[in-house]
């Protein structure tokens, strides 16, 4: 009710001021067309009665669009032969002129007036071509919508419109401003532009463009640094925009992303020219970047470089000399019109005949735009030989039952080529065609494009010619690419650190020793492989230098020349005391006992010789088992001894029997027996429970990994020596107690360089002596070769030739 109020009291209004001729044809089905032959959005009154759209001025572009219609129309119904696209059918249209966002509501409202959803009524209604904007195309989407009549536009491209759910008879023959943003990330992306400003025109194309635009920035690390609607020009919006150029300037960006339609982006450049800005780069939407409603400002060669984003063009041969020829025919048809026939007349009133005379140039834009609608009124054609059956070679002229519906079904599935182009609408109501990427070039004060690029929505590709872009007066090869970044790009072996609330603002930080980083952007380092390190600020790591005692090595040689040494004196040793068993020397010495010490401490010396080459899980098992058992029976030995010694000097006089007993019943055989296994029980509990085994140590050195065996100083490992320790709590012998401290001071040195060591290189390169001294076989090998002596006479060949 409240629909059918306003449209009395508006075509009350338009009646009282409206007069003139119309455009229109007639035919057996009517294709409507809105299209913009006059700019009266703010030439109008205020007040609610609609004005007179020739009150606006002259829009040139909106000629061509009608032209278009008027071409393809004549093109279907003068075909011949099997090219007849309806045979026996004509197509008629009539338009309006929707020179604002109140002439598209008005003719919206007579659309739906009409009773083109009967099928009774001659001409019927066959789809709606237009509006030129998405604002003026949200009314009849919705409308229309409802009574399922199609509705195809050739220029709005909010991304909205294919909401099915909303607007399910709407179609397009232009892309979707989804497709238009990704063109303009890709752009951002291709010349690493991070540091922008986003304005957008004050209607749902802007607003929608520029949302979806922020809302897919961030997801490519790219900043807005200032955002800003562009308002309608009036003379309270001035000092607005002229804030905007400031803003953009302080910002210091050099990039800006224009998202606006023709007639604001027309308003604000002027403020930019105004306030002299220069080498920037303007990224244009589809709907401004070739109009010479902006091109053709006076200045605006003076902005920068501009690059915009442009519908792909497609040649139209033929439109231009129909132009041509069309004065004629309109004069004619301007003369058997008669206001009479028109709904609302100052919508339908255009004089074409008085445009055309004006022999209006037909820019790219224009044909591109053109082009557009000559493909919708071709995409209604096929719909509607679906729907009548033409295939047969003549259409069956029956009631269309549905009316628009069948029409609307069987544009779903039209798929056809035009002119060498294919055209179908995807599930959206969408065309799957892409953008031309163009720059502006002047000769003078002359203005052009160049086509330097071209985008691909599915999937996403740009490709552009950077040899074809002059981004200064003096660069001639595409070379000198403008930078708008909000901090320099880092080198490599630097990390990225976020300075205030923008990502793309920080400053460098090196990456630490042991990690690298091989790319920009990034704001953490990698780590290196375990098997690798690397320096502070790297940009790859270093395979790290392994480390172990091979047998041909220097320290090797000299190690085991000792160790021959050793094994020599002790096996001669022990051989004279084996010759000589039965002697007197050799039974006050210690005869078999003596003997028994020998053999354990050569089998010590052996133990050496796990330390040697890669280690080995027999080596690793062998290398501190071997030794603590060996040097248990040499130990047991020595107390042995040294407890004769206290019971013959000491214990003699209080217990006379005592060592007689103790000797009598194997008292010394037991003790070492006893003692050893025990020693023995101890080792395989250690190697059962702390299994050593061959691993690779990655944190005693950063740039080496040291070949060792794991668990050396396991709880195990201090039981067996804490045994040992037992062993040694004696001091009576003066050499014995030598020996023994030269022991204790070698396994306090291997604990002090535990953790300090270093052994001989793999690839036998030369290692620093003062690494070489601190090396834990030495150490190891001088406590275990140490041979403790319990007489004065074996001195010489016991201790200083077992501490060699």
């Amino acid at each position: 009710m409240g629909e059918l109020l306003y449209r009395t009291l508006l075509l009350g209004c338009i009646w009282s001021c409206c007069y003139g001729t119309g455009l229109q044809l007639k035919g057996d089905f009517t294709i409507y067309g809105m299209f913009p032959l006059h700019n009266a959005d703010q030439t109008i009154s205020a007040a609610p009665c609609m004005p007179d759209c020739k009150q606006g001025t002259d829009n040139k572009h909106g000629f061509h669009l009608v032209q278009a219609l008027r071409y393809a129309v004549k093109e279907i119904n003068n075909s011949t032969g099997k090219e007849k696209l309806l045979p026996g059918i004509t197509l008629g249209y009539q338009t309006y002129d929707t020179c604002s966002l109140r002439a598209s509501v008005l003719a919206t409202v007579d659309l739906l007036s009409q009773p083109y959803n009967r099928v009774d009524v001659e001409p019927r209604a066959a789809a709606l071509i237009g509006p030129d904007s998405s604002d003026y195309a949200f009314t009849p989407a919705a409308a229309l919508g409802a009574f399922l009549l199609p509705q195809i536009s050739y220029e709005a491209s909010n991304e909205m419109l294919s909401n099915k759910m909303l607007y399910p008879a709407f179609f397009r023959t232009i892309p979707s401003d989804k497709n238009q943003v990704d063109a303009m990330i890709q752009i951002l992306l291709r010349f690493n532009w991070t540091w922008i400003a986003l304005l957008g025109s004050d209607n749902s194309y802007g607003q929608q463009g520029m949302l979806s635009l922020s809302q897919q920035a961030s997801d490519y690390d790219i900043c807005i640094a200032y955002q800003a609607v562009i308002p309608t020009l009036k003379s309270g919006t001035q000092q607005q925009m002229r804030d905007m150029v400031r803003n953009i300037i302080k910002t210091k960006v050099n990039t800006i992303v224009v998202f606006s339609s023709k007639r604001i982006a027309n308003g604000f450049f002027p403020f930019v020219i105004e306030q002299n800005i220069t080498d920037k780069v303007w990224i244009g939407t589809e709907d401004w970047s070739m109009a010479t409603l902006v091109s053709g400002i006076p200045g605006i060669s003076t902005i920068g470089t501009v690059l915009g984003v442009s519908v792909q063009y497609a040649p139209f041969s033929g439109f231009q000399d129909f132009e041509n020829q069309a004065v004629s025919e309109l004069r004619d048809i301007s003369a058997v019109n008669s206001s009479s026939d028109m709904v609302v007349p100052c919508l339908q009133n255009t004089d074409l005949y008085t445009m055309a005379t004006k022999r209006y140039s037909l820019e790219n834009y224009d044909i591109t735009s053109s082009f557009n609608v000559y493909k919708a009124v071709y995409a209604v054609a096929h719909a509607l030989r679906q729907v009548l059956k033409c295939d047969s070679g003549q259409c069956e002229k029956t009631e269309v039952q549905a009316g628009q519906v069948s029409i609307f079904i069987s544009l779903k599935r039209v798929r056809f080529t035009v002119r060498n182009t294919s055209v179908y609408f995807d599930k959206n109501g969408d065309p799957a065609t892409g953008y031309d990427i163009v720059t502006w070039t002047w000769k003078g004060k002359a203005w052009s494009f160049r086509v330097v690029g071209a985008f691909s929505p599915d999937p996403p590709y740009l490709q552009v010619d950077l040899s074809q872009i002059q981004w200064t007066a003096d660069d001639s090869d595409g070379t000198n690419v403008p930078e708008s970044r909000c901090s320099p790009e880092c080198p490599y072996g630097y990390r990225q650190l976020q300075v205030g609330q923008h990502k793309c603002c920080f400053e460098c930080m090196a990456c630490p020793a042991s990690t690298f980083l091989n790319k920009t952007g990034s704001t953490s380092c990698q780590s290196c492989a375990q098997g690798q390190w690397s320096p502070a600020e790297s940009e790859a790591c270093l395979n790290r230098t392994v480390l172990y005692l091979p047998w041909d090595a220097p320290l090797s040689l000299a190690l085991l020349v000792l160790l021959a040494l050793t094994l020599l004196l002790t096996l001669g040793t022990a051989a004279l005391f084996l010759r000589n068993l039965t002697t007197p020397v050799v039974k006050s010495a210690g005869g078999r006992t003596c003997l028994l010490m020998l053999l354990s401490l050569t089998a010590a010396s052996c133990s050496t010789l796990c330390h040697f080459g890669t280690p080995s899980q027999p080596a690793c098992l062998l290398k501190q088992s071997l030794f603590l058992f060996s040097f248990t029976v040499c130990l047991a030995c020595v107390t042995v001894r040294s407890f004769q010694v206290v019971c013959i000097f000491k214990w003699s006089s209080k217990l006379p029997r005592f060592y007689e007993t103790w000797a009598k019943n194997r008292g010394p055989e037991m003790f070492i027996l006893v003692t050893s296994v025990v020693e023995f029980l101890i080792s395989v509990l250690h190697v059962a429970l702390y299994t050593p085994f061959p691993s690779e140590n990655h944190d005693l050195y950063y740039d080496s990994i040291v070949l060792e065996c794991s668990n050396d100083l396991s709880p195990g490992a201090f039981v067996e020596i804490l045994f040992v320790s037992l062993l040694t709590n004696y001091n009576e012998a003066k050499c014995i107690t030598f020996s023994l401290m030269i022991c204790i001071i070698s396994w306090i040195s291997f604990f002090t360089v535990q953790r300090e060591r270093v052994i001989v290189l793999t690839d036998e390169r030369a290692v620093p002596w003062s690494k070489l001294a601190q090396v834990t076989i030495c150490s190891e090998l001088y406590s275990r070769v140490s041979v403790p002596s319990f007489t004065p006479s074996f001195l010489g060949n016991g201790v200083i030739g077992h501490l060699l």
